[in-house]
């Protein structure tokens, strides 16, 4: 595995043991591999599509993932704290409807926002990487990179492309950075939260040993 600057792990198809490829990634102190940046002036997919080797001709077994981006317990008691405080607001003291109907709506209204912001779903399948409704088959893969906590704020910072694709959670640490090789799509990188980078990028490197393989 190639050991290119602070803040990341890179996962490479022609890697050989999977087990012992990211040591560092997601530990306090930070890995040792840099987010993928677009080169200026060119298109960040036609400058990477050499940077992974050819697979392995080793076959492997596709590797399931799937996860769900949860909002952080702490946000339930706190949307459920702020609803309250708008309901008592209305009420402030009178009878009749008024004492009750603001608690009654938006006491379950005020839940709605952390479920609908931990709707999103990644998952790993033996032909596509699903994230929500996006759907990105495994063979357009050029390279995965796990990202710590560093590495994403590196790559969703001075690494950032307006043509990416992405999927953020602040209080996700964690996230993967898929490189593409697709002429027919102009996007050349997604960026997904995920708390658990390594397994995310193993999952998907395996998916695509195994399409390479078929």
């Amino acid at each position: 595995m190639r050991v290119r600057g602070h803040g990341q792990a890179g996962v490479e198809e022609a890697d050989l043991d999977l087990q012992d490829e990211f040591p560092h990634v997601g530990s306090e102190s930070g890995g040792t591999h840099p987010a993928i940046l677009p080169s200026a002036g060119a298109e960040a997919r036609r400058t990477l599509t050499s940077v992974t080797p050819e697979p392995s001709t080793r076959t492997a077994a596709p590797a399931g993932y799937a996860e769900r981006l949860r909002a952080p317990w702490w946000m339930w008691p706190t949307a459920l704290g702020v609803g309250g405080l708008l309901a008592a607001e209305i009420w402030m003291g009178y009878d009749g409807l008024r004492a009750w109907v603001p608690f009654a709506i938006l006491l379950p209204v005020s839940l709605l926002g952390p479920w609908w912001l931990g709707r999103i779903r990644v998952a790993v399948t033996a032909g596509e990487l699903q994230v929500d409704d996006a759907r990105l088959p495994i063979g357009v893969i050029a390279e995965v990179v796990a990202l710590d906590a560093d590495g994403k704020r590196e790559v969703l910072g001075v690494g950032a492309h307006p043509l990416a694709f992405v999927i953020q959670r602040p209080w996700i640490g964690g996230a993967v950075q898929v490189v593409l090789d697709d002429p027919a799509d102009p996007t050349p990188f997604w960026v997904i939260s995920t708390r658990h980078p390594v397994e995310l990028a193993t999952a998907l490197v395996t998916a695509k040993r195994a399409a390479a393989s078929s």
